[in-house]
Parts: structure tokens; sequence; C-alpha cells
């Protein structure tokens, strides 16, 4: 299915694609070489930072034929945030658009310009709350990554996807950049340019793979799902995702991290600054064990003998105080309450009915998703479906199934297809 709809030369208007074939990779030795994508059709347009410039490409957009890409840069893992640093858009006759949004914090003429347009991103849920802070949030989309899963794609990843149905290889090594960086570098802004600039031939390439499949109207389900999802709710207890956190033995242990990491978060926040460029998440492990009863033993422990944590030595040991003479009524509780079910390891002591239940439902789905060619995953939540099978709907028929499944978030595609089979699992114990 390679080049369905541009050609290896690079035609589809503008000036030709500057490329160099690639060899075939070893799994694919009768795969034809991918081509490389190095410049932009039209030349690396000038980054827009600039309200004059701005309006001239909102007006350019606007003016435009056809869906919008867009695509947005973090700096994840340098910066406190997930802000966009750079965001990148094309459309058919307005061309692409690579907008600071630093100097331009306010994209809402943008947004005017192309709000009742289907926009096409890969890996939506990961950029839709950055554009929202700037002012740009879609009333349609088109999501690549979510597409591929859904047509069974082997690799969903940008550049997988784009070898596999257009023939090209992507510029990797900039995705986890310090987008922050200013001035940008020019061969930085080159990929952030070709990221956008294949978005709608893939966007059209896997339109015509779901249509083919029979989910288009999948699809169209899964896009209207993420819109109305809104962002995600803050974590409850964010502190307790501290890589190393099950190494701690009381709840004791785990009031001092959790201080520490409040300590941290609110360094982290003023400075702008990602979390573990302030203070590595080991390290705060390493001083909860350790707990030492001086600044002078917390200076003696690893990457706090460096200048930066010398110089906030008070700041780390005094939340490591406080952490310790917490009255015992509000220290942490040694699990995270939930409401949810119990691990599923627990599940045949607990309640062998469920287990049992459980056991038939991730059968029979892994067999529906394998005839659809589509992960599990993407078939029904996994959580959705331990808590129905953990606590079952009274009485366990479709109707009600059917419910619980709306209920939990499932889309009317989903519950058509699992609904039978689901209500099977539940009436066997």
């Amino acid at each position: 299915m390679r080049c369905r709809t541009r050609c290896r030369d690079g035609r589809e208007g503008g000036s030709a694609l500057s490329t160099e074939p690639l060899p075939a990779p070893d799994d694919e030795p009768d795969a034809a070489p991918a081509v490389p994508l190095i410049t932009p059709r039209d030349g690396l347009p000038p980054v827009i930072e600039t309200s004059p410039a701005l309006v001239e490409y909102a007006e350019a957009l606007a003016a435009g034929t056809g869906p919008v890409a867009v695509d947005a840069e973090r700096a994840s893992g340098y910066r406190y945030g997930q802000r966009a640093y750079l965001v990148q858009l094309r459309r058919a006759g307005a061309g692409t658009g690579l907008v600071d949004p630093i100097p331009l914090p306010d994209l809402s003429v943008v947004q005017g310009a192309i709000a009742d347009t289907e926009w096409v991103l890969h890996a939506a849920n990961q950029d839709l709350p950055c554009l929202a802070e700037i002012g740009l949030v879609p009333s349609r989309i088109f999501d690549t990554e979510l597409a591929a899963r859904l047509a069974g794609l082997p690799r969903v990843g940008l550049g997988a996807v784009v070898e596999s149905l257009l023939g090209f290889a992507l510029q990797k090594g900039h995705s986890a950049a310090d987008w922050s960086t200013r001035p940008l570098p020019e061969e930085w802004l080159v990929y952030a340019a070709l990221d956008v600039e294949v978005l709608v031939d893939l966007r059209d390439a896997l339109a015509a793979i779901l249509e083919e499949q029979g989910k288009t109207e999948w699809a169209r389900q899964e896009f209207a799902a993420i819109l109305t999802a809104g962002p995600p709710a803050p974590r409850a207890d964010p502190w307790r995702r501290t890589s190393g956190v099950h190494g701690l033995r009381n709840r004791r242990q785990l009031g001092m991290l959790r201080s520490l990491w409040q300590a941290r978060d609110e360094l982290a926040r003023r400075r702008d600054l990602a979390p573990g460029r302030v203070l590595p998440d080991a390290a705060m492990v390493s001083a909860v064990q350790a707990d030492p009863r001086s600044e002078a033993a917390l200076l003696e422990l690893p990457v706090f003998r460096g200048r930066a944590n010398r110089k906030l030595v008070g700041t780390w040991f005094g939340a490591l105080v406080r952490g310790r003479e917490l009255p015992e009524s509000e220290l942490p509780p040694q699990n995270r309450p939930g409401d949810g079910p119990p691990p599923v390891n627990r599940w045949a002591d607990r309640d062998p009915a469920a287990a049992t239940r459980l056991q038939a439902a991730r059968a029979g789905l892994a067999g529906l998703a394998a005839t659809h060619s589509l992960p599990v995953e993407n078939l029904l939540s996994p959580d959705l479906v331990r808590r129905l099978m953990w606590t079952p709907p009274e009485p366990r028929d479709a109707d009600t199934v059917a419910a619980a499944l709306r209920a939990g978030g499932a889309r009317q595609w989903q519950v058509e297809l699992t609904r039978d089979l689901l209500t099977d699992a539940l009436t066997r114990a």
C-alpha cells in the first residue's frame, strides 16, 4: 500500500522532495526501500513570532482547503509543565506554518480560521491539552495513531506508519529535544515541518483502510470520544508515582517521601524545571531510606553532595523532618484506597467465581479482537472489563451489561461487539 496518495518522486504540487534511497529493513527483504524526507517540499518556512505574521497565516489557513494537519512540540523532561513550545500546521493552499507560542500565547485568530475544519493529529490526546492552553480547540479530529490501532497495524508510531503506508522515512532524534530552546535549531524546525507535511496523506491512506475493513464508524466514534472526554483529571496522590516508592516499608517513610516530593514540586514549579532535574526520584527514595538526622548526614548521600543540592540542603532536610514528625493520623495509608476491584492475582482466593468470569471474558475478547484485527485494549478497556466481572449488574442479561458498558465509557460499536460475549461470561459463575 506504499505511496497510496503521493508519488515517490515527491509529486503532489510544489517542488519535489529531496530524497535519497535507504536500504530495506532486514525483516522486509522484498520491501521497496523507504525514501527519507529531508527537506519540506515548499522549503522551510520562517517561524511565525509576530502578530502580523500570525494574522497573515491565519488568513491563508481560512482560504485553504481540506483538513488541517496539526502538531505541537513540548519540552517534556526539561520544563515543569506540558505547554507547547512550537505549533505546526499545514493545509492545502496555505502551506506549512511554524508558530512560536512563547511570544504569541493566544492563537485564537488561528482557531477562528480552522475551528470548523477537521484537524489531523497523531496521538491527539497528547497534544490537545497544550493546544487548548493557547486557544486551539478542534470540533472534529482524525487521529492517525488511533486509526492505525483500529486498522490493526503492527506499529503505530508516526514514523513507522508513514513508512508502512506512504513509503517515506521521517527524520528521528528530535522528538525528545528541549523545545524551549531559543533560537530553535534549523534541523529541529525541518523535523517539525516534515511531521505535518505527511499527516493529511497519512489520514487519507488510513481512512481508506478503515473503510475497506468496515471500521469507519468505529473510528468516528473513537475520535468523538477523545473530544468529549476533555482533559484528564488530576492524579490522586501523584507522589505515589515516584520511581522506587515500592521499596519503602511503612507509612512513616511514605509520609517523608510525600513531604519531600511536595517540596521538590513547589521548587520545580517556581523554576519551570522538570521535577526530575531538580532532584531525581532515586535521590528522594534513598534519602527517605537513609533517614539522616542532620543536614551534614544528608549531604553525605550521593546526589546531595553536588553544588546545587548543597545550596538546597535546608529545603530537603526540612521536608524530611516535616514528614518524620507528622502525627500518625496524618500519615498516608500504605496503599492508595481505590474504588475498583482488587488486583487480579487475588481474585482466585477472594472470589473464585469472579476469577472464572474474568478468565472467560478475557479469552472471548482476545478471540474477538483477533477476528477484527485490532488490539484487545482498543476493543474494550481492560479496567472496564475487570469492574464488570468483579461486580456484575443484576439481572445479568444483555440489557444490563450494555447499560454498564455505556456507563463505563464504552462506545456504541464496542457495546454492540462485546455485549453478548460478556453476558455469556457473567452467567458462567
